[in-house]
């Protein structure tokens, strides 16, 4: 379905999908389309490259993504940025208001998790299991706790930090961490969410950890998945 056409005017005319003045078909009809939401979650934690944003969807076409990314830039969720020298690059970013859908992200995430079909075998990009650590703790952490943890990720650095009764996940440089954990994305999400200890990752070679593991393995007791419901009869 086509979305939008250019008036004689030259300005964009928005299609609707929805004869509905509710928000929530509102906000389908900015963010519904396939794609667009996943794009959102990979810029919450800062600005992204086109490329860096295509290599963690996969099948998605760049030809899709540059529709999606206007659209996003139309509503004015997305912005284009340009970093500054040396890499003097552009790259696309949330505006302020796009940011505050993290916690409806993070809503649906919870939500959908609870069924049954959700397969956490599948794919993960670094910034989804980082923004799944943020959405996925537990609420009982001592607020006395205090962890900083680092991941090395596809090349990539991210710090998590447990704190005053909360997770914060950042992508930043891994230092004066306890704990620095090398290895892909799904192995956070096995230890994070699965029973499986830390040695036995290891002993396969596809995890790599530095510094104190008292402190990994008591940052990974934080998390756990929502309790599924009860489909069928």
């Amino acid at each position: 379905m086509e979305l939008q056409k250019t008036t004689e005017t030259g300005q964009a005319e928005r299609r609707r999908w929805y004869d509905d003045a509710c928000g929530t078909a509102f906000a389908l009809e900015m963010i519904g389309e396939r794609w667009s939401i996943l794009i959102i979650r990979e810029l919450l934690l800062g600005p992204r490259r086109f490329g860096e944003i295509r290599a963690e969807l996969t099948g998605l076409s760049a030809n899709v993504l540059t529709q999606r990314l206007e659209r996003l830039e139309g509503f004015g969720i997305v912005r284009r940025e340009k970093l500054p020298p040396p890499a003097s690059v552009q790259v696309y970013g949330l505006t302020e208001w796009g940011y505050e859908a993290e916690p409806v992200i993070q809503m649906m995430g919870r939500w959908s998790t609870r069924h049954p079909d959700h397969d956490t075998s599948l794919h993960i990009s670094p910034t989804a299991i980082m923004l799944s650590l943020r959405a996925m703790v537990v609420s009982d952490i001592p607020d006395n706790l205090d962890l900083r943890i680092g991941f090395r990720l596809r090349g990539e650095e991210f710090v998590a930090h447990a704190h005053k009764g909360r997770v914060d996940t950042s992508r930043a440089e891994a230092k004066d961490v306890d704990a620095l954990l090398e290895c892909r994305p799904g192995i956070v999400a096995s230890l994070a969410y699965g029973t499986k200890p830390l040695e036995q990752f290891e002993a396969t070679g596809e995890l790599a950890v530095e510094g104190d593991r008292q402190a990994a393995e008591r940052f990974f007791t934080l998390f756990s998945l929502p309790e599924k419901i009860v489909t069928g009869d």
